[in-house]
């Protein structure tokens, strides 16, 4: 009789150690919205929505990656990462004080105590229209501070000749007055 409360007490503690699993649970609700709404959504672990907004049962456990097209509308990828959530470190704190460890390991190893950030994902999708307009406006806005630094680097480049050039022409009529000089003393001495 004592090995069945015995053996009935450890099975409810071993249950109460793992309480993120219990009270969280190894999954969550992902969220995707976007502006304009009725965008196709994939994530990289295989599901799909038609139109936004869209929910996901999706694992706590693991990164993944959304990809959000729509027809007119420039494709955007963003990254899911995942964090200790507030409600998952309390719930692993409870573990840790409750002298629960296994409950614990069975937490961190499910990702019970992890959310997916950002969550929601809120997305503004951009006009194509728009996006090759700001690309445009980015290479003349390129094209011109390369044209500037062209400029600037051969206005210095141009400096830099007429110095030397200068110097060099003086240092030929020193050279050219003394070879001169030496040969007048030359003629003269002898």
């Amino acid at each position: 009789m004592h090995i069945i409360k015995f053996g009935a007490l450890l099975t409810a503690a071993a249950s109460l150690t793992a309480c993120a699993t219990i009270t969280r649970g190894t999954t969550e609700i992902f969220v995707v919205e976007t502006t304009p709404s009725a965008a196709q959504v994939k994530i990289s672990n295989g599901m799909e929505c038609e139109a936004t907004p869209c929910s996901f049962k999706v694992p706590r456990k693991g990164a993944f990656y959304v990809t959000i097209s729509k027809d007119g509308y420039e494709t955007s990828t963003h990254n899911i990462e995942t964090a200790v959530s507030g409600g998952g470190g309390t719930a692993m704190a409870g573990n840790v004080l409750v002298g629960g460890l296994i409950g614990a390991g069975v937490d961190a190893s499910s990702g019970a105590m992890l959310d997916h950030k950002p969550n929601p994902l809120v997305v503004t999708m951009m006009k194509l229209a728009e996006s090759t307009e700001k690309a445009a406006d980015l290479i003349a806005d390129t094209v011109e501070n390369v044209s500037e630094a062209v400029a600037a680097a051969t206005e210095e480049a141009e400096t830099m000749v007429d110095e030397t050039v200068e110097e060099a022409v003086e240092e030929d009529i020193e050279e050219s007055v003394e070879d001169a000089t030496e040969e007048v003393l030359e003629e003269t001495t002898t």
